[in-house]
């Protein structure tokens, strides 16, 4: 008989539901649905941690092992491959140290799975995996339109240790017919069992997991039916009624499934427009694109009046997705893809500005392709990554980062996340400091553990929920939190000044003779690669063509603008960290005239 997974956890913990949901209430529903008789609660996985690090109010370590301790029900994580959680491949000794925490933190199952379905990618953490003493589930994206490809990856799956081979439809593309017969085919050929794990509006997701059940498939992934509604994912209460009247009951506790499904109800029901409004889930069924991924461009157009040109956006991914070699548009490379369709339809000129991670793409540094790729691009990305002497990244040293962060990150996890986000994960790291310092302040006052936690509860109330003060008062003892007010430094605009030797009254260059560089898209600006570094240019610095003026970050992306032309900086117009639309004015360049002629 067929199992269901449960991934509400997960889904509710990442965007676009994240935050709705406080924790304490989270807790409690993954105790109802630890008696709901799931085969495994899947809780976290990319999405979650790149959200947990963002909003920097609680570490995703912290959130599983809360979980650990509230469940009996193994707790599962999704895994992409060398990425693991991040955007960014890493090796194999961070893999074995990622997974060795996930484990320790509470983890039992591990769904594994490759963006580019690239099997040799998944060897280094299948290792990890396996040397925990844990479940590994082996994950196969559908949608590279590569029917061959997906089955010979099927075949090398037992070699890496697998459990169960998990076909995972992210972009809503499997019809229920396929289902049937992709569950037997594989199965037969990898001689593993098969999960599924699908989406999509109308219906079509409940449709494909049924007929996967009545071909033998042994897990079906599901969440409960407000998220499922919101999300266009399998309801659990659906399909487990109807594997129910087909004589394939996977034992669900239905009175417990429907409590939990209140409880979600409480924070998301009235919500007046769902995340993921009916006419982008219409484009992305259409397009056959995943949902998410339509809806980020969506805003990214919207952001800059341009929203009656998602349709051209779209048709762009698809060329661009060909191009590259008919990957599956999951997460991290679904980012890249459409970042560059984006950049392409903007810029009116294909390919003139290029994504760093695209040409990674490209030269295979992310993994093999499904499909070849398109001749005339990598000419392209042979000729700019020759140009801008493109360097291979030094993988990750944990050792190296664990001495620049002294004092910030005072565990293993800790360092990960150091490792895996960087900048990000510090404020995070910060906030989990001060809170410790909280603890000494109150107990140096007097106040005993209980208090303490209450008052700890109310700090993570306001922290959670924006609410700008809460008071209790209980006992004899009042107790305020307040939110103290973000008052930002005031916006950096450089403008250009006279030389000092100049006759009062002259401004320096003609506005004519200067070269305006613009922004390529909607995104945020950074001046230095991190925090810490000195920028990458001052007013007055000499640059040549091919220097890094900036950093653009769009879609998770961090994104180089460069000079075209040798040059003086005049000015500069954009502050760091602030937000940039596509066309605003970012610098502006005095040419300037090249070597005398011997």
């Amino acid at each position: 008989m067929p199992r269901l997974v449960d991934t509400t956890i997960r889904v509710l913990s990442q965007e676009p539901l994240a935050g709705l949901m406080p924790t304490a209430d989270l807790l409690r529903l993954a105790e109802l649905l630890d008696g709901a008789g799931f085969a495994y609660l899947e809780v976290s996985g990319g999405g979650v941690f790149d959200n947990a690090v963002r909003r920097g109010v609680e570490s995703p370590w912290e959130r599983i092992r809360a979980l650990k301790a509230r469940t009996s029900t193994p707790l599962a994580l999704a895994l992409r491959g060398r990425f693991l959680v991040g955007s960014r491949p890493v090796g194999r000794d961070f893999a074995r140290r990622f997974v060795a925490s996930a484990a320790q933190s509470g983890i039992g199952v591990f769904r594994l799975h490759d963006p580019l379905n690239d099997v040799d990618n998944l060897r280094e953490a299948a290792e990890a995996i396996v040397a925990s003493k844990s479940e590994f589930e082996a994950g196969l994206l559908y949608g590279s339109g590569r029917h061959e490809a997906l089955v010979d990856a099927a075949r090398r799956l037992p070699e890496l240790g697998a459990a169960r081979l998990l076909l995972n439809d992210p972009a809503a593309l499997l019809q229920p017919h396929r289902a049937s017969e992709l569950v037997a085919e594989l199965r037969e050929v990898s001689g593993l069992p098969v999960g599924l794990y699908a989406q999509g509006a109308g219906g079509n997701a409940l449709a494909a997991a049924i007929e996967a059940a009545r071909a033998g498939a042994d897990v079906i992934a599901a969440t409960v039916y407000p998220v499922a509604l919101t999300m266009h994912r399998v309801s659990a209460e659906a399909a487990a009624q109807a594997l129910s009247g087909l004589g394939l009951s996977p034992g669900i506790d239905m009175d417990k499934l429907w409590a939990a499904a209140d409880l979600v109800d409480e924070h998301i029901g009235d919500e007046p427009v769902a995340p993921l409004a009916p006419r982008i889930a219409v484009r992305a069924a259409q397009q056959k694109l995943p949902v998410g991924l339509v809806a980020a461009l969506d805003q990214q157009l919207r952001s800059q009046a341009a929203g009656d040109r998602l349709d051209e956006v779209l048709d762009e991914v698809i060329k661009v997705r060909d191009e590259v070699g008919s990957p599956p548009l999951a997460a991290p490379i679904g980012q890249i893809v459409a970042t560059q369709a984006l950049i392409n339809v903007l810029t009116a000129n294909r390919y003139s500005t290029m994504v760093d991670e695209l040409r990674e793409l490209v030269e295979g540094r992310f993994g093999r392709t499904p499909g070849p790729i398109d001749a005339g691009l990598r000419r392209a990305v042979e000729r700019r990554t020759e140009e801008s002497a493109l360097a291979e990244e030094d993988p990750v040293e944990l050792d190296e980062i664990r001495e620049e962060a002294a004092g910030l990150a005072s565990s293993e996890e800790e360092l990960l996340l150091l490792a895996l986000f960087g900048e990000e994960a510090e404020a995070l790291l910060r906030s989990i400091r001060e809170r410790s310092g909280g603890d000494e302040s109150l107990a140096a006052r007097g106040v005993d553990r209980a208090r303490a936690e209450k008052i700890r509860d109310l700090v993570r109330i306001v922290q959670e929920t924006g609410i700008g003060e809460i008071t209790i008062e209980e006992d004899g003892m009042r107790v305020s939190v307040r939110r103290q007010s973000e008052q930002g430094a005031p916006p950096i605009v450089a403008t250009p000044q006279p030389p000092p030797d100049a006759e009062p009254g002259t401004a320096g260059p003609r506005d004519d003779a200067l070269v305006r560089v613009e922004s390529p898209m909607v995104g945020t600006f950074y001046r230095a690669p991190s925090p810490d570094a000195s920028p990458f240019v001052q007013e007055g610095d000499a640059v040549a063509p091919g220097q890094t003026l900036c950093i653009l970050e769009a879609m998770k992306l961090m994104n180089e603008v460069k000079a075209e032309i040798e040059a003086v900086v005049r000015a500069i117009h954009v502050g760091n960290a602030e937000p940039v639309e596509y066309g605003e004015l970012l610098f502006e360049l005095e040419p300037v005239a090249g070597p005398p002629v011997l």
